[in-house]
């Protein structure tokens, strides 16, 4: 029992309890000392607790935690984690200036680096030197994996899927004992329908048969008018019997289709066309689009998106007579005043009959521009990123900010288009780019019409073309069901397995899978 003892003097008092020797004298002034301190640092502490309280202090709840906090900052020291990063900070940077010895063995992951750490005892500059070892390595795996990864899809884009290779030998095989697969395209009292200017003509030029079912089947299908669609399909001798079979054993009447094989344009000689002499008599040419697409290639120097770049512009259809046939569309078709192009990797999903309605101006080429649009990706194309604008030839006559447009869905008023020296232009420049080995341009057909097209385009609205399906796997969905043509520009075309499986759909919906021979092919099973 303690007991609490005033002097008669008043000068001191004594606290004693029940226990022997254990009272404590205690004056007047140490206690009114005592009380002056705490009465002086009492505010910091309630201040400092508020300060601790607002930002949460690893919400403290007993006094000892709140002791650990306070106690450093009232003795004016810093936490030992802040010290500890700056530390390692200090030792990143001393390390990220050194070489990595030759030899030094690199855990296989973050529990392996680990482990090591453990066994080794390292300490921070050697922890420090691993983790940026191991770092790098991982980078190079990654990027030689990326660089592996985008010539295998450049290979699969080249190749011709067994499906579509199937059809074309199973339609082949038709037209030689079906006599019906080899009646008239069109019918003979629909002849005169191929030259009526009153109607609609569409231009398409594939050997892809699988192909120009859905770009016919979608036109003709999304027509308030499919009485005025006359569709003039071109292909190669290889596959005319096979896509003349198709379109005679699957009719889309009442629009009418005739199919004709490059063999039978009388106009389409070496003379006419340079491309053909070009293409077969130029070494250069078919060394870089049929040769080693990898071979000499410095992947250390480039950027995976221009390593893909290069390897699509060296696909084997941009020497194909069949895809520099639009530039010679007005001599092809004498009788014709106006037509739309069609490439064979779009979808018609809107009627484009008011197309024809469209005042070009005196223009030859109602296109859709390229330099500007929601998605930044396929609609930032200018000039530069076509051209080589270090080569003199190029930087003297273009503009590198000029905007490009697009290839592929075109209205092409051929009557203005043979006034002009638009297919001599073309012809120039590619004899120009073949005596400079290429050096001028790479990627196909588009280039040089660029150029000889340039003061004969008209601008048309963008909603009319969407393009970028082969390559922009974050195409706007909405975007895409809004758009009257959508464009699988790119290499992930939707009838190979590269291409993306959510954007596919707006295409397969015009393969007719009940077809006997899309079946047995097993056409996208």
């Amino acid at each position: 029992m303690m007991q609490l003892h005033i002097s008669p003097s008043m000068r001191s008092i004594t606290i004693s309890s029940s226990k022997v020797g254990a009272a404590r004298h205690i004056s007047y002034r140490t206690l009114f000392h005592t009380i002056l301190i705490l009465a002086f640092l009492l505010p910091f502490v309630f201040i400092l607790t508020a300060l601790v309280t607002l930002e949460g202090a690893n919400k403290c709840s007993s006094i000892d935690c709140l002791g650990r906090r306070l106690g450093p900052r009232l003795l004016g020291r810093v936490d030992d984690s802040e010290r500890l990063a700056r530390d390692f900070y200090k030792i990143l940077n001393e390390v990220s200036t050194r070489d990595i010895p030759d030899g030094l063995k690199l855990p296989d992951s973050f529990h392996h680096l680990v482990s090591d750490t453990k066994n080794n005892r390292y300490d921070a500059k050697t922890f420090a030197l691993v983790l940026r070892a191991m770092m790098e390595k991982f980078e190079r795996d990654i990027r030689e994996t990326k660089f592996a990864e985008l010539t295998n899809k450049h290979f699969a884009a080249s190749s011709i899927p067994k499906g579509i290779h199937c059809l074309s030998l199973r339609l082949t095989d038709e037209y030689s004992s079906n006599a019906h697969a080899r009646r008239q395209l069109p019918s003979p009292e629909r002849l005169p329908r191929l030259s009526d200017n009153a109607r609609h003509h569409f231009i398409l030029s594939t050997d892809n048969i699988l192909a120009a079912s859905v770009v016919v089947s979608s036109a003709v299908r999304s027509s308030s008018k499919p009485e005025k669609i006359v569709f003039h399909v071109i292909t190669d001798k290889k596959t005319y019997a096979g896509m003349h079979s198709w379109f005679a054993l699957n009719s889309v009447s009442p629009a009418i289709v005739e199919v004709r094989g490059v063999h039978q344009f009388d106009w389409l000689t070496r003379e006419n066309v340079p491309v053909l002499e070009a293409v077969e008599s130029h070494n250069g040419l078919m060394n870089y689009y049929h040769g080693s697409h990898v071979a000499g290639a410095n992947l250390s120097e480039t950027t995976p998106r221009r390593f893909a770049s290069k390897l699509q512009s060296r696909s084997p259809k941009y020497i194909s007579l069949l895809n520099h046939l639009r530039i010679y569309i007005p001599e092809l078709f004498p009788n014709l005043d106006k037509v739309v192009f069609l490439d064979d990797d779009v979808v018609v999903q809107r009627d484009l009959a008011p197309l024809w309605d469209v005042d070009l101006g005196g223009k030859v080429n109602g296109a859709v521009e390229t330099c500007r649009g929601e998605d930044e990706r396929v609609m930032s194309k200018r000039l530069r990123n076509y051209f080589n604008f270090s080569h003199p030839h190029i930087a003297k006559h273009l503009d590198p900010e000029e905007c490009a447009w697009a290839y592929g869905m075109n209205v092409f008023d051929l009557k203005a288009w043979r006034k002009t020296n638009i297919r001599e232009t073309y012809h120039f420049w590619l004899r120009e780019n073949l005596k400079s080995n290429l050096t001028m341009w790479k990627l196909g057909t588009l280039p040089p019409a660029l150029i000889a097209f340039k003061g004969h385009v008209h601008i048309i609205d963008s909603s009319w073309h969407m393009l970028g399906l082969g390559y922009q796997s974050q195409t706007n969905v909405e975007s895409i069901r809004r758009a009257a043509v959508i464009h699988y520009n790119g290499q992930s075309k939707p009838w190979l397995e590269i291409g993306f499986e959510h954007l596919r759909p707006f295409w397969t919906k015009y393969v007719n899978y009940s077809n006997d021979f899309i079946k047995n092919c097993h056409i996208l099973e």
